[in-house]
């Protein structure tokens, strides 16, 4: 009794640390970091920021993140002010719209058309790239440099003028001119496809009397350190495929890291070929992707002001007099939406392309399940179904294995009673109890660790739906049924609140919704079939457990509760089916619990009797 008292104890006191921890250290985390952003665009909002451009160093030629010369535009209050502050080349596609601004030649305003904020249709747009002076500026630039003295360069603060007019579309490309006055022209060609494509050609043609050497260089500037989701097993961040050196990953803090504030130069510089660099979040991407074959020099960093910067320099080209020369790069803003990558990858030969989704290490499982779910998606037009097919599929898969435990579990059932009596004999000596049980369990070929096998096989699965659920878009925003509106998302009801019918908002370790409180309830069910364990305390914990995976599961994604409330379902059929080939009674009274049935359930016909249906006597 004492032992079972301190079990308890135990458990009251594990339940209480989950409940503080979410009450005491994540909520406020969470707050902090939402002030963090609010705070982080007041400042912005408030400062003065010089440009933050590539700027060329006179003795290397080399791109420098230091200011440039002349200081842009006061940050304004909203991004629509800062949008105002420069003339502008509307974009239009199908999936972006925005601008190209001509101070700079940037694209910077760039909107997700077919992408909302909330689950709501009618929320706003999100919101990709922003121009500087503004709240959170996030924009690429592309360009020259020259180390040679005397040749005047487009820069930061240079005005390009549009050849033609109409905003730039897939069937309408942008051609901007800049002429330096001084022999040469500058002409940016911008074309954009039906997604998130943009293709940059920038060509020189010289028209003075001696020859000129420049080198082509872009970046992706992200001036503000942006809130992440915080999940750590999703990168978001600096990234980018960088010969040898293979996947490239920095998070914020260490791209800070890479930087040496002191003398002003970044730490690493990756020689490469082919590959890409940017930005990504967690649904969304910002990347430039280089001709894929020239050699350039790629670097990933930030610096002490939290300001960070993605970029490449090209090998030099040389235009004669009376010469042209063009150099063509491709930058990528949009969603990163699994098959448009892999079309990309293939279409422009990009070197892992889809590496810009994070699988992680463990791909070969998130892979194939994202295939799998996706498939049925396309097939019956909802996730939340398809996740129910493919949970069918992997008990099929599984069932071989997971008959075998359960046929295991069955004959450990069969032996409580000659365990019963081992552990009367033996109470008294425990180390002769354990040994008469495991020469038990080896004479009737029972394993007493068959029970957590169907658990053990769930974990893979529940990792890989996990990880999918986090980085793909297409789980983003999909709905189920009913109260369900985000897969992607936790069941946003709450019994503490009756589901809604009072408006209070419980704190967040109370969200307590439908669908967890079902996945606790058949995990509960499921579990009244198992054989009870002999020890005690094992007994406790298989009791306490499927309120402690409710509660811990409540905060999961709702896609992910529902596959394991329809795999708990799903065992317990199967484990049912099983236990009746056997000859096994399913005690349903007794396994529930349950000393006395209701006096209305003993006058059905086919009277209930040891949880078995029985015929009424003639």
């Amino acid at each position: 009794m004492e032992k079972n008292s301190n079990f308890i104890l135990a458990i009251v006191l594990s339940l209480a640390v989950i409940f503080g921890w979410q009450m005491f250290y994540m909520r406020p985390i969470e707050k902090a970091r939402q002030q963090q952003a609010i705070e982080a665009q007041k400042e912005a909002a408030a400062r003065n920021p010089t440009a933050q451009t590539a700027t060329p160093s006179p003795a290397t030629g080399s791109i420098t993140p230091s200011a440039s010369v002349s200081a842009a535009p006061a940050a304004s209050e909203t991004r629509e002010a800062a949008l105002s502050n420069s003339q502008r080349v509307k974009i239009d596609s199908p999936s972006l719209l925005g601008s190209l601004n001509l101070k700079g030649g940037r694209i910077d305003d760039v909107v997700l058309r077919k992408y909302t904020v909330t689950v709501d249709p009618n929320s706003e747009k999100v919101v990709l790239l922003s121009p500087s002076g503004s709240p959170v500026p996030f924009y690429a630039t592309f360009g020259w440099l020259s180390g040679q003295p005397g040749i005047s360069m487009p820069g930061d603060n240079t005005v390009w003028q549009q050849e033609g007019e109409g905003a730039l579309s897939p069937a309408h490309p942008v051609v901007l001119k800049f002429d330096n006055g001084a022999g040469l022209i500058f002409r940016r060609t911008v074309t954009v496809d039906d997604r998130y494509m943009f293709t940059i050609s920038d060509e020189i043609e010289n028209r003075g009397s001696q020859a000129i050497t420049a080198s082509p260089f872009a970046q992706v500037a992200r001036l503000t350190e942006p809130k992440t989701s915080g999940y750590s097993v999703l990168h978001e961040g600096l990234v980018g495929v960088l010969g040898g050196a293979g996947l490239k990953e920095l998070t914020y803090p260490n791209a800070i890291k890479n930087f040496d504030a002191e003398n002003g130069k970044v730490k690493e510089t990756i020689p490469d070929k082919a590959g890409w660099l940017g930005f990504t979040d967690q649904y969304w991407a910002a990347v430039l992707v280089p001709d894929q074959t020239k050699t350039y020099e790629a670097r990933l960093f930030g610096n002490e002001k939290k300001q960070f910067y993605t970029d490449y320099l090209e090998q030099p080209v040389t235009v004669g007099p009376g010469e042209k020369q063009t150099v063509s790069s491709k930058f990528f803003a949009g969603a990163k939406e699994v098959q448009l990558l892999n079309e990309y990858e293939a279409q422009y030969k990009i070197d892992r392309f889809n590496k810009l989704i994070d699988w992680g290490w463990f791909s070969f499982l998130t892979h194939p399940m994202f295939a799998l779910l996706d498939f049925f998606y396309k097939l019956v037009g909802n996730f939340g179904i398809a996740i129910l097919i493919v949970t069918v599929l992997v008990k099929l898969a599984f069932f071989p294995l997971a008959n075998k435990s359960y046929v295991s579990m069955n004959k450990m059932k069969a032996l409580q009673p000659e365990m019963k009596k081992l552990q009367e004999r033996f109470k008294d000596d425990k180390a002769r109890q354990q040994q008469a049980l495991m020469e038990l369990y080896k004479k009737e070929k029972v394993n007493p660790m068959a029970g957590c096998l169907p658990i053990l096989i769930q974990i893979p699965v529940f990792f890989s739906l996990y990880k999918v659920l986090l980085v793909t878009i297409e789980m983003r925003h999909a709905p189920f049924v009913g109260w369900i509106k985000d897969l992607s998302a936790p069941d946003p009801t709450t019994i503490f609140n009756l589901f809604g019918l009072i408006h209070w908002t419980p704190p967040e370790f109370l969200m307590l919704g439908v669908l967890p409180i079902l996945m606790g309830i058949s995990m509960w069910v499921q579990m009244r079939l198992n054989p009870t364990p002999p020890d005690p305390v094992q007994q406790q914990v298989f009791m306490y457990m499927p309120v402690i995976f409710t509660f811990m599961l409540a905060h999961f994604p709702a896609g992910l509760v529902l596959y394991w409330t329809w795999n708990n379902l799903l065992s317990f059929t199967q484990q049912a089916v099983i236990m009746k080939r056997q000859g096994s009674d399913i005690d349903v009274r007794h396994n529930l619990g349950i000393k006395t049935l209701p006096s209305r359930l003993q006058k059905l016909p086919g009277r209930i009797k040891n949880g078995r249906t029985q015929k009424p006597a003639e």
